[in-house]
């Protein structure tokens, strides 16, 4: 079975984060990056369905050189291959851009299941699963919370609103975008990590890839930030005194106020 995944080097902001003036983008100096999370699960399921059925896992990106370092942590949880895209005129990607590119890196090899997470921590956009199934010509099934392989023929739990649950029979090659918590991720162990060191990883630009300039980076975006606002500052809690029966009149009350309910 040989499986790719697709993964993202996203920053962390936990701590916060400033926007830039233009309104454009976040401030990115000095911010630390890790592992998308939902590529995390993304990964960790791959790697139990090579353990399962054989075969094995190469992890792709589109970004600089410094995502080397993201590849080779993938390397060492027990990734066998690592694919990195770019080119100069790569910055400024939208979703659409991002996919066509990992698309084209994806055909250089054989492949039966295409992993992704959900969405990316950074823009929760959730676009590259889908449209690179589409530029693969493969089925697609997204939300993925559960995975089991059989003969070419995958069964897939996926899950929907409201508290639903789906199950469908996708034939491969496929993709799947991978919701958190269908697995628990594995840590690198020191034999992993020291063996990802020397383990090659393999380039390509746009000129190998054989996909235009204008088809990526800004020009071919088929979308753009407009501006990026901070959330409102949300109002400050209301604390209700008295006894647990006073206080549950109180909220009634309130609620009532706030149209959240019906007068008998």
């Amino acid at each position: 079975m040989e499986i790719v995944v697709c993964v993202k080097r996203v920053p962390e902001i936990s701590a916060g984060v400033r926007i830039k003036p233009d309104g454009t983008d976040i401030e990115r100096a000095g911010l630390a990056y890790d592992l998308n999370d939902f590529d995390a699960y993304a990964l960790e399921e791959s790697l139990r369905l090579k353990e399962k059925h054989g075969g094995s896992v190469t992890v792709v990106t589109v970004g600089p050189p410094e995502w080397d370092e993201t590849l080779r942590a993938c390397l060492a949880k027990g990734a066998d291959r690592a694919v990195r895209a770019w080119d100069t005129a790569v910055p400024g990607s939208d979703g659409i851009a991002i996919a066509r590119l990992l698309s084209a890196a994806i055909r250089k090899q054989p492949f039966d299941l295409v992993l992704c997470g959900v969405q990316a921590e950074d823009d929760d956009a959730g676009v590259v699963g889908p449209a690179l199934a589409e530029f693969l010509g493969a089925p697609c099934a997204t939300i993925v919370t559960k995975v089991d392989w059989t003969d070419k023929k995958l069964t897939v739990h996926r899950e929907l609103e409201g508290g639903v649950n789906e199950i469908v029979e996708v034939q491969t090659p496929a993709v799947l975008t991978i919701q958190t918590g269908l697995n628990e991720p594995r840590l690198a162990a020191l034999k992993g990590i020291l063996a990802a060191k020397s383990k090659p990883i393999q380039t390509y630009d746009l000129a190998t890839l054989g996909v235009e300039r204008a088809l990526v980076g800004s020009e071919g975006a088929k979308t753009r930030v407009v501006k990026l606002l901070p959330p409102p500052a949300g109002e400050g809690a209301t604390i209700l005194e008295g006894s647990e029966e006073e206080a549950a009149k109180k909220l009634v009350a309130l609620l009532r106020d706030k149209g959240h309910g019906r007068r008998a």
